[in-house]
């Protein structure tokens, strides 16, 4: 299996958050919360939305992919970049934390200050550092890409 090492990085790359997203998804279903759709005031029976379940669908299909394009852009890069898999993933929510707040207010989801979400940005780095440098690494050496 030496043949494919793109597809390798991009498959050890989306397990880390598919995985967080469902058990998350399980865990946010199962306690009583049900999924289901706005439904338009045109209708007979007029139910409002759950908003952490609008918030998670539509990241369950970007947030993954954009993991496994990250890792297959730092082993495309690893040659002439010298920068450790924890440091690369940790700029990775330096561009997800303004995408994940255009979605919200696009998606009306929630409205957020940009004052209150700054100081968030660091620790999501240290988490995304850990996940990166520790599960994603460990992955890459088992698909054999390290």
């Amino acid at each position: 299996m030496q043949s494919h090492p793109y597809l390798r990085a991009y498959m050890a790359g989306t397990l880390v958050p598919t995985v967080f997203l469902l058990v998350l998804l399980t865990v946010y279903t199962l306690y009583g919360f049900r999924l289901y759709l706005e439904v338009p005031s045109q209708f007979v029976l007029a139910m409002p939305a759950r908003p952490l379940a609008r918030a998670l669908v539509f990241p369950m299909a970007i947030v993954p992919n954009l993991w496994g394009a990250w890792n297959v852009l730092h082993l495309k890069l690893r040659s002439r970049l010298q920068v450790p898999l924890g440091a690369f993933g940790a700029v990775l929510p330096i561009m997800l934390f303004p995408g994940g707040i255009m979605l919200g207010r696009l998606l009306d989801v929630f409205s957020i200050q940009w004052w209150l979400a700054i100081p968030i940005i660091p620790i999501g780095m240290a988490v995304y550092y850990l996940a990166w440098k520790y599960i994603v690494g460990f992955l890459n050496q088992e698909m054999g890409i390290a």
